[in-house]
């Protein structure tokens, strides 16, 4: 394994500590407490402040800011952290801020994530592994985004929101409530469009998993029933399959209310 390689023309701070074959392009700026693990690549003009660390094989594209202060007006430069996990690309000029003390001090990015051109992740976020935020996208503070999950172009979520497992939200949409999990979320507001089964067959779930979580769905927002009828029910007729129990617990965990 080869030594970091710095730019002369890059900053990097003396208290900085870089893995082996990290390569720090022209122009980077690397901040005091930062971290970067193995093999990591800052093409250029990426600037990554601390306390912030990066697993290993993460890529960070040219403008991209890592690590910067929260946007809170409550703020008062307390020593909160970003940690980004391993093998993400972070594409040109993407945000991800560090949390706030009111939010618990930390935000969390997991592994194998893409964050297209100009995505921002908002302060005391938690997203998981192998996310899509597509160009633009955009997630105010405290936001909770699971494994696989979707985010389109230019779509907003409200701060305090969740996204579930595997959710897709189409491009331009704003949500304000949580986006349920494997289901199309699309518009502004933004409502549920009914179980992705394109997106889960091409993630291997068997057919007859989907059924079930199309029927699920039916009887608990299309069945005319009222919300609690319709989580006993499903759960009465469905509750044997895995994804239909977190289906139904998502919604009952919700504490802003989901999209419907």
């Amino acid at each position: 394994m080869a030594a970091a390689w710095i730019h002369p023309s890059a900053v990097v701070d003396p208290s900085a500590r870089l893995g082996e074959d990290v390569w720090v392009g022209p122009h980077c700026v690397v901040g005091a407490e930062v971290e970067i693990g193995a093999g990591c690549r800052l093409e250029a003009h990426v600037v990554v402040y601390g306390p912030t660390s990066l697993g290993p094989g993460n890529l960070v594209s040219p403008m991209a800011v890592l690590g910067g202060p929260p946007q809170h007006r409550d703020y008062r430069g307390e020593p909160t952290r970003l940690v980004i996990g391993a093998g993400n690309q972070i594409r040109e000029g993407v945000t991800i801020h560090r949390g706030t003390v009111q939010g618990g001090g930390l935000t969390r990015v997991g592994d194998g994530n893409l964050f297209m051109a100009y995505a921002h992740v908002g302060h005391d976020c938690q997203v998981g592994d192998r996310t899509v935020f597509v160009n633009g996208a955009t997630l105010a503070g405290h936001v909770l985004v699971e494994d696989g999950a979707t985010i389109g172009a230019f779509s907003g979520v409200h701060q305090f929101c969740r996204v579930g497992r595997e959710a897709f939200i189409g491009g331009y949409s704003v949500v304000t409530q949580d986006a349920l999990p494997w289901v199309l979320t699309v518009g502004n507001r933004a409502q549920a469009h009914g179980i992705n089964a394109v997106g889960m067959r091409r993630g291997g779930y068997e057919e007859a998993v989907i059924r079930a979580l199309r029927r699920c769905y039916r009887i608990v927002f299309r069945s005319g029933l009222g919300l609690a009828e319709g989580l006993q029910r499903a759960e009465e007729e469905l509750g044997e399959v895995a994804e239909v129990r977190y289906f139904l617990e998502f919604i009952r965990s919700s504490r802003r209310g989901v999209c419907r």
